[in-house]
Parts: structure tokens; C-alpha cells; sequence
């Protein structure tokens, strides 16, 4: 049998959809898509793409936060924006949260849910012990 513990975000009072907000397990994590939602009532906080990407980027710190670890742990993210028009601004504000080296990424344009601009899931890698 697999150990798996999840990691919820802090801030997070509403339910909505049935799945974990990060998953660790054998020295992984796994975030599940983090968006630009009022953590209290899971409403889409529409605003221009660089704002969006700033609160999505926040909400997805938080996490790792409550893991114990940061930004410097993730290796990997997928990130999907609704419409490719918004990739510079979404570009930019990703370059000033992740410095140094920056994990591999894949970046689509997707249908998102309640209205927002973009989605980014994340895996990370726990330190040893």
C-alpha cells in the first residue's frame, strides 16, 4: 500500500469538485490546478492577466508553504491560459515569481471555469529526510 498525505491550502473554505489540493507522496509533490479564486467563497477574481498570474502564483505558495517547503522545490508546471493573447503578460509575471532555475513548464491555452484567465499546476520535490 502507497503512503499518500494531502496538503490543503490554508486559506481555503469553500468545496468545490472532489480532489486534493496537492498530493505528497515518496518525496513528490503534486499541486492540482491553483487559479485566481477568493479562497472564502471559490468566486473567479477576474482581473487583468498579470493580477490573475500574481494570485495564482500566491494561492499556489501557499501550498507549498503548508508543505513545508517553496517556489524553489518545483521542478514542473503545466499552466493554461484561456486565450494565448494573454502569454506576455502571463510570461512576465511568471519570470518575477520564478527566478534562478526556472522548472520546465508547458504552457496551452484551455477552457477555464468561473470566468478566469489562468490555471497552473505545479510538481515540487520534497528534501530528503
Amino acid at each position: 500500500m502507497i503512503s499518500k498525505k494531502e496538503i490543503k491550502h490554508p486559506n481555503k473554505e469553500f468545496t468545490y469538485g472532489l480532489f486534493s489540493a496537492a498530493v505528497e507522496i515518496d518525496g513528490w509533490l503534486y499541486v492540482s490546478g491553483q487559479g485566481p479564486l477568493d479562497m472564502k467563497t471559490g468566486v473567479g477574481l477576474v482581473s487583468t492577466i498579470e493580477e490573475e498570474t500574481a494570485l495564482t502564483l500566491k494561492n499556489l505558495e501557499l501550498i507549498l508553504k503548508n508543505a513545508g517547503i517553496d517556489r524553489d522545490h518545483v521542478v514542473r508546471c503545466t499552466c493554461y491560459l484561456s486565450d494565448m493573447k494573454y502569454f506576455e503578460g502571463f510570461n512576465n509575471t511568471y519570470g518575477e515569481f520564478f527566478t534562478g532555475v526556472r522548472p520546465a513548464r508547458t504552457t496551452v491555452q484551455a477552457g477555464l471555469m468561473k470566468g478566469i484567465k489562468v490555471e497552473i499546476d505545479a510538481i515540487a520535490r520534497m528534501p530528503a529526510g
